[in-house]
C-alpha cells in the first residue's frame, strides 16, 4: 500500500468524525452566511484544531465571503482546504549536510521515540546513508533492549551500555564510533522524564556539551516525538521540552489511532515548529517525510 493510501486509512477516524461531517453541514445551509460559520468552528474545535487556531480559519473565511471570493457553498471545502495548507505550510528536510550530522531525539516515555528511530534510520539507510544510533535513554534497560531490535531491523549501527550508565558518555562512545565509522548521521536516543524536569534538563546539556565539543561544525536536528493520541496535551509536552532544547521539528505519530488529527494544525499555530515526519502504523516504513497538501487532501478525500 502506497504511504499516501496508508495516510487515508490512517486519518479516517479524523475525517469520519469531523471532517467527514462538514458535507453533512454544508447540506443544511442554503448559503455561506454567520450560522455557517458557527457550525464550521463547533467542528474544528472538537477535531483538536484548537481554539486560536480555528478562530484564524473562521476569520479567514469570514474575510473572503466579504470581498467575494466564497460565495457558494460549494466552494467551501476547496478554501478551507487552502486555509489548512498554507497554515500548517510546508515540511522541512532534515538538515544533514555534514558526515556526520547528527539527531537528537526526545519525547516522553511512550510517545513513540524508539520506534520513530527505527523508523527514520529506515529511511535514512535505503537513501544510501550509513547511520550510527546511540543509546543514551539509560533509565530504562527496556529502552535499550527495544532500540537494539529496532536497530537490527533497520540495518543501523548502535553503540549502548548498561542501564544506568551516565547518558553523556553513550553520547561520546557513539560520536568516537561514527567517526572511526565515517557514519553520515548518528541518531541519540535519549529519556523521556517530565516528572523530573531538573534532571532532564541536565541530562540534554551535558549530551549538548559533548555534541559541541567533539562535533562543533555537524549539521543538528533535534526532533521532538509527539503522541497525536493525546490532543492538546502534546502541545503542552513541546512546551515543556522547548524551555530545554532547540527543537527543529516534531514527529508526529499514531495519527491512525485518534479521531484528533486536527492536532497537526494546532501545533503549527502554537508552536510554529515544522512537522518533519508523521506515522500511521507499526511498522517500519509506516513514516513519511511530512506533506501538507498530502495531509489534508487525506483529511477530505
Amino acid at each position: 500500500m502506497a504511504f499516501l493510501d496508508k495516510l487515508k486509512a490512517g486519518l479516517s477516524k479524523t475525517k469520519n468524525a469531523i471532517f467527514g461531517q462538514i458535507d453533512e453541514v454544508l447540506k443544511a445551509f442554503v448559503r455561506v452566511d454567520e450560522d455557517l460559520l458557527e457550525e464550521l468552528e463547533e467542528l474544528l474545535i472538537c477535531s483538536d484544531v484548537g481554539v486560536s487556531a480555528t478562530e484564524d480559519i473562521i476569520e479567514e473565511l469570514r474575510e473572503q465571503i466579504k470581498d467575494g471570493r466564497l460565495k457558494e457553498k460549494e466552494q467551501v471545502i476547496d478554501a478551507l482546504k487552502g486555509i489548512l495548507e498554507g497554515m500548517i505550510g510546508e515540511g522541512e528536510p532534515l538538515a544533514l549536510d555534514t558526515t556526520p550530522s547528527v539527531i537528537l531525539v526526545i519525547g516522553v516515555n511512550g510517545a513513540g521515540k524508539t520506534t520513530s528511530i527505527g523508523k527514520i534510520s529506515n529511511r535514512l539507510i535505503k537513501q544510501g546513508k550509513k547511520v550510527v544510533v546511540a543509546a543514551a535513554d539509560t533509565f530504562r534497560a527496556a529502552a535499550i533492549d527495544q532500540l537494539a531490535v529496532w536497530c537490527e531491523r533497520s540495518g543501523a549501527d548502535i553503540v549502548k551500555q548498561s542501564e544506568g550508565s551516565d547518558p553523556a558518555a553513550v553520547v561520546y562512545d557513539a560520536i568516537g564510533y561514527a567517526k572511526s565509522r565515517k557514519a553520515d548521521v548518528l541518531i541519540i536516543d535519549t529519556a523521556g522524564r517530565l516528572h523530573n524536569k531538573k534532571n532532564l534538563m541536565n541530562e540534554l546539556s551535558k549530551i549538548n556539551r559533548v555534541i559541541e565539543r567533539e562535533l562543533p561544525d555537524a549539521a543538528r536536528e533535534n526532533l521532538l516525538v509527539l503522541d497525536a493520541t493525546t490532543g492538546q496535551n502534546a502541545i503542552l509536552q513541546a512546551k515543556e521540552f522547548r524551555n530545554s532544547a532547540n527543537i527543529t521539528g516534531l514527529v508526529l505519530n499514531k495519527l491512525d489511532g485518534t479521531a484528533k488529527g486536527g492536532i497537526v494544525i494546532s501545533i503549527k499555530k502554537e508552536l510554529d515548529i515544522p512537522v518533519k515526519f508523521i506515522g500511521v502504523g507499526e511498522k517500519i516504513d509506516d513514516m513519511q517525510e511530512f506533506d501538507s497538501s498530502e495531509f489534508v487532501d487525506a483529511l477530505f478525500n
